[in-house]
């Protein structure tokens, strides 16, 4: 456990008020301390919030929070915050079972006045409560906390665009730019000319100068408005932010305390207009491993802190997410067609890999998903095979230019959906839940679930063979089951499932994943002597009808597993049973999907528990269904 004397006396931001600045320095080399500990035993987000460090403990100590708001965008950089506002106690069960999200949540602290994992959301909220202070009369002050990362997606534009028409009151952005350095002569004087157009004695002169622009004509106002920004925008920068109606001040080190925290202060001061303060930092500062790291370890299981080394577990098989990449490689060799597009995912999507071997055929977007639908849309449109790799939940953002710009014109983009079903540590705002709903209700849509990498491969190479429609494929989070996969594996039969185990009572119609224990299912079901049939659908549009309705036939119950939400797989095996009339002669169906709930973050296999998909609990579906007195615990016994 590091050594924090100053830290220790803070339990939460109020006991920073009376700190002078080297003490808020002092503060804030402990809070990295136990940052690097605390994420050492947990693992999580580890370089954004080293980065941050100094700006938490400045922005805690200026602003009254949580009287005052401070919204983190994306909140994979709040660990620091957390430490500060009464979660010390519990930072150790960061991302655990039970324990602190790794993410602002509303319903953990007051500190937390918007829950977020998702990016580009902080302007658009910290507006809103803006608004709501206006409405109601009150004083306080809004802050959001947004990447230079985030910035690249079109949501932050459009708030910013409304800010000023919207809120008349103080609002403060800090954009947290982590892509860049100051060398220090030009960072020193930018410090110093940031102090200066923040602080009272020109914002005096300002309003003096507009009260002398109020008595000339509409045309010299405006050139003297004009003059006044351009003349700062040519020193500090900022005018683009100028024209969109804030007020601009940077660029400022967001590691030297002695400047920020007097900056913050005259900026929290600005009441006439919306305030941009541009804040330069270091992913990753004050951690040499992470220092030296291409991305900042970023994320990172627990680690060794002395020496930086991760404790990664050693797997027998690939993950889902390198065998998308490597297949993808193999087609491109052979089809010169083929581009991959990603939204600022590429290692989590497995697109770095293809980005090693195709630079020029690969597209990183920025966090901006719709741009990526529509952009690979366009691609499609001019005889190219876009495939677009998207995380299933980061999808959902882009949904309606899947509507509007792929499906209606039918055009053949791939969507390659990883982060299928549950992901664990990352919790309920990253699981990919709710795909097979929303892209299954698009018309003419071809969606696939891997069973195994083996399957994924078939159907990446089935995608790229589907040239009048769009199709879409998901996989999970983690490791494969360890099946050979094929040098070049042929494509599926558009539509057609597979058995894998014949059995004679039951028949269980396992889509994605859940195969392995829908298998195991079957060992326990034939354990209490009940014969079942496996049958791997692969396709969720269009639905193997044959298969299904011979399943409902020749069985006296149908089970189906999905890793999705309800309305997914199950209804539409229901919609086609029910349209066939194959309901009608008594079948026992039951579908088994991801309950009603937005599930807290634990490992994967807990989760799944919870969510009544594992072995014993498709078996005891079944025995249930056919009236064998049972509950889920018994089934093993």
């Amino acid at each position: 456990m590091p050594v924090t004397p100053l830290l220790d006396q803070v339990t939460y931001p109020a006991d920073t008020r009376g700190f002078d600045i080297p003490q808020l320095r002092q503060l804030a080399d402990e809070v990295r301390a136990e940052t690097i500990d605390a994420v050492s035993v947990t693992g999580g987000h580890l370089g954004a919030g080293l980065g941050v460090v100094e700006l938490t403990v400045a922005l805690h100590h200026v602003f009254e929070t949580p009287r005052d708001i401070l919204i983190w965008d994306v909140g994979h950089q709040c660990y620091p915050h957390k430490i500060l506002t009464g979660r010390r106690d519990r930072i150790r069960t960061l991302r655990q079972p039970g324990g602190l999200s790794g993410f602002t949540k509303r319903s953990e602290s007051e500190y937390d006045p918007f829950g977020a994992a998702h990016a580009s959301t902080s302007i658009s909220a910290a507006l809103g409560f803006a608004a709501a202070r206006d409405q109601k009369g009150e004083n306080n002050r809004v802050v959001a906390v947004i990447g230079d990362g985030s910035m690249s997606a079109g949501m932050a534009y459009e708030a910013m665009n409304n800010a000023a028409e919207t809120t008349n009151g103080q609002l403060m952005v800090i954009l947290n730019d982590n892509d860049m350095s100051i060398a220090p002569p030009v960072g020193g004087m930018s410090a110093y000319l940031a102090k200066q157009v923040s602080g009272g004695a020109y914002q005096n002169f300002r309003r003096l100068g507009k009260k002398v622009a109020e008595h000339m004509p509409r045309p010299f106002r405006n050139a003297a408005r004009k003059a006044e920004e351009y003349a700062r925008g040519m020193i500090t920068g900022g005018t683009f932010f100028e024209e969109l109606g804030f007020y601009y001040i940077g660029p400022v080190d967001g590691h030297d305390m002695d400047n920020l925290v007097p900056i913050l202060k005259n900026a929290a001061a600005i009441t006439d207009r919306p305030v941009v303060v541009h804040v330069v930092t270091q992913k990753g500062k004050g951690y040499a491993p992470a220092e030296s790291s291409a991305d900042k370890l970023h994320a990172v299981v627990k680690f060794d802190v002395v020496s930086g080394k991760q404790s990664k577990s050693v797997s027998n098989a690939p993950s889902y997410t390198k065998v998308f990449g490597t297949e993808l490689i193999k087609r491109a060799r052979i089809d010169p067609s083929i581009v991959a597009i990603t939204a600022a995912m590429p290692s989590g999507t497995g697109l770095d890999l293809f980005g090693q071997a195709f630079p020029e055929r690969t597209y990183d977007v920025g966090i901006a998903e719709q741009h990526a639908v529509t952009f690979a849309a366009g691609l499609a449109a001019d005889r190219m095979k876009p495939v677009c790799a998207i995380y299933s939940t980061f999808l959902q953002r882009g949904y309606d230019q899947v509507v509007h710009d792929v499906a209606i014109q039918k055009l053949p983009v791939r969507f390659a959906m990883d982060r299928a079903g549950l992901v664990g540590a990352d919790g309920a705002t990253h699981a990919g839940s709710f795909d097979i709903g929303y892209m299954g209700a698009l018309p003419g849509m071809v969606l696939m679930a891997a069973a195994d990498e083996a399957d994924l491969a078939a159907m990446i190479a089935t995608s790229l063979e589907i040239d009048d429609r769009p199709s879409a494929f998901r996989y999970p989070r983690g490791d494969g089951v360890g099946v050979e996969i094929p040098e070049l594996s042929a494509p599926l039969e558009i539509g057609k499932g597979r058995i894998v185990r014949e059995g004679t009572s039951v028949a269980i119609l396992s889509l994605g994943t859940r195969l392995q224990e829908s298998l195991k299912a079957a060992d326990l079901l034939a354990a209490r002597g009940v014969s079942a049939t496996v049958a791997d659908a692969r396709f969720a549009k269009p639905l193997d009808a044959d298969l299904i309705l011979r399943l409902a036939r020749e069985h006296e119950c149908l089970i189906t597993v999905e890793e999705g939400a309800m309305g997914g797989f199950g209804a539409f095996v229901l919609q086609l049973l029910a349209e066939k009339g194959a309901l009608d002669t008594g079948l026992k169906i039951r579908t088994l999907h991801l309950p009603d709930i937005f599930q807290d973050q634990d490992n994967p296999a807990a989760m799944y528990a919870t969510a009544g998909l594992n072995a014993d609990h498709i078996a005891a579906a079944a025995l249930q269904a056919m009236g064998v007195g049972t509950d889920r615990g018994a089934v093993r016994a």
